[in-house]
């Protein structure tokens, strides 16, 4: 080979030891860059230059031409990969979980600095003391107002219930957005990385970078499955459907319940459409995102992702005590949802509360009219009698936001007198008030056989949130902890490490620098032979 040829040998090492360096370079100084994936270079020896073909030669005679920068290379792991983005998407459906137990816990615990236990403690300390002398106005007063207190709180808090619906919704159309956002901008990066590395030669590694963080992303929203094509594109399915293909991705819409604004989010490709375009609740069956009649198990990875957490979370109505009438439709549809099964537990209570202590009053009523028919006692101007809550409706539906205080009652509370018509005292009304909060005859749902009166009622409904909020947060806890190890696990693969970095850099620093001593060598030698010839 001649000198010259030597020179381009010695330039084939300068330059893929500065590419080396270069690629080094940018791994360093993207160290804590977010979702970035260490570059590694590979090289390759360049064509051959044949000198003999003899055939009574043992081998070919061949000199080689140098080094080449063949290409630089992401280091990703496609199990880790996977690993990571089931268990992050699990790790945010418990984690969405944990955060709706304890909103509700405060709601219950603390409501303008005091505790909504108080209001039923205050209720019952009322009625022990109308007990103890129902003919005193100033008890009768007490206790009324203690019922307005009851009806007040009790309203607040369901208001609080209802409210928290409401952000979960929201947060229903932001995830939604954000995962047709996230869907649309990865198809365009299939197309932006396939047009790079159509030549077989460069990577378009930060783009896969970026394509790999939005996948990471996407994960924790809900449940996917990726796969590459042949031509390197990544195909997504997102809970068992086609979502994001070579080109584009099938985008998911909201539908609005007409009364209480839910947000249902549905394929928009399988859904029926009506004459004029549009879709209703019917047209939506079948092209629902997610089937939440489905039991929630983790062996059938059924508890993944955010967005199927908050929904289930925020259900898909407001809930009341008739939700508890049936077993099967309770099991079927309000037991898997945090607010729903905890908005008709508490309306039980309120309805049974103020519709037990209207009954007292009205059986009163009764008696007295058995012994004389032109009685009044316990009755108003028209002879019907007293009821302390009435209903804000023409109805008897004695659900927590319908029931409002007797005004009159309110006004006069001495109106209730508890004396007969012959002057007597009532006591026996006092008494079966008392009695009223003593009657274990409530349960807590239709899975509960354990019948408890109305104070401990509420405990038991405040402990089952409490423990069903820990057993929620333990296993986010455990989550965590898989997910921290799995990232750990992919980090020393993807990861950049800064002493490696430096090891590779005095390394390709060496190679540079024997490249050019190499160079330096050659160039001596020409010099010679010209200097020498030129004489």
């Amino acid at each position: 080979m001649s000198l010259f040829g030597s020179l381009y040998i010695g330039v084939s090492g300068l330059q893929t030891s500065q590419n080396a360096l270069n690629t080094t370079a940018h791994n360093m100084s993207n160290i804590d860059t977010v979702g970035y994936t260490r570059q590694q270079v590979q090289q390759g020896t360049r064509i051959y230059k044949t000198l003999s073909t003899s055939a009574t030669a043992i081998s070919y005679q061949q000199t080689g031409l140098g080094v080449s920068y063949t290409q630089v290379k992401q280091i990703r792991d496609d199990f880790l990969d996977k690993a990571y983005r089931r268990e992050s998407g699990r790790s945010a459906f418990y984690e969405v979980s944990t955060s709706a137990f304890e909103e509700v816990y405060n709601l219950f615990q603390e409501l303008d600095g005091e505790a909504f236990a108080d209001s039923i403690g205050n209720l019952w300390k009322s009625v022990e003391d109308l007990a103890r002398n129902p003919g005193d106005a100033v008890t009768q007063g007490v206790f009324v107002q203690r019922c307005s207190e009851f009806v007040t709180r009790s309203q607040a808090v369901y208001k609080g219930l209802k409210e928290y619906q409401d952000n979960l919704n929201q947060q229903v159309k932001r995830q939604v957005d954000t995962i047709n956002a996230y869907g649309k901008r990865i198809a365009e990066l299939n197309q932006e990385i396939q047009k790079i590395e159509g030549g077989l030669v460069e990577k378009a590694n930060d783009l896969r970078d970026e394509r790999n963080l939005l996948i990471d992303e996407l994960s924790s929203m809900a449940n996917i499955e990726c796969r590459t094509n042949a031509d390197g594109n990544i195909i997504i399915k997102l809970e068992g459907k086609d979502f994001v293909k070579s080109d584009s991705a099938n985008e998911i819409c909201l539908y609005t319940d007409l009364e209480t604004g839910f947000y249902t989010p549905y394929w928009k490709h399988l859904a029926k459409k009506n004459a004029d375009g549009t879709v209703d609740a019917e047209g939506i069956k079948g092209a629902e995102l997610f089937n939440l009649d489905r039991e929630i198990s983790t062996s059938m990875n059924t508890d993944i992702g955010a967005l199927k957490s908050i929904l289930l979370a925020r259900g898909d109505h407001r809930a009341t005590y008739e939700d508890l009438a049936d077993a099967d439709q309770y099991n079927r549809e309000i037991s898997q949802s945090i607010m729903m099964n905890v908005q008709a537990e508490f309306d039980q209570l309120v309805h049974a509360i103020t519709t037990k202590i209207n009954q007292v009053f009205a059986d009163a009523a009764k008696a007295a009219k058995e012994v004389n028919p032109d009685s009044n006692y316990m009755c108003d101007s028209n002879g019907n009698p007293y009821q302390i809550f009435n209903t804000m409706a023409d109805n008897d539906f004695f659900s927590v936001e319908n029931i409002i205080i007797n005004g009159e009652l309110k006004q006069a509370p001495s109106l209730l007198g508890f004396k007969k018509d012959d002057d007597t005292i009532d006591q026996e009304t006092a008494d079966k008030l008392q009695d009223l909060f003593k009657e274990e005859s409530l349960t807590l749902n239709p899975n509960v056989k354990t019948k408890v009166d109305f104070v401990n009622y509420y405990d038991n409904l405040i402990s089952q949130v409490a423990t069903s909020g820990n057993v929620s947060k333990e296993i986010c806890a455990n989550q965590e902890m898989t997910v921290d190890n799995i990232a750990a696990a992919r980090e020393q693969i993807v990861g950049t490490s800064s002493d490696e970095e430096m090891s590779n850099m005095i390394m390709f620093q060496n190679a540079y620098n024997a490249s050019s001593r190499y160079i330096n060598v050659i160039s001596e030698m020409m010099e010679h032979v010209i200097n020498t010839l030129g004489r």
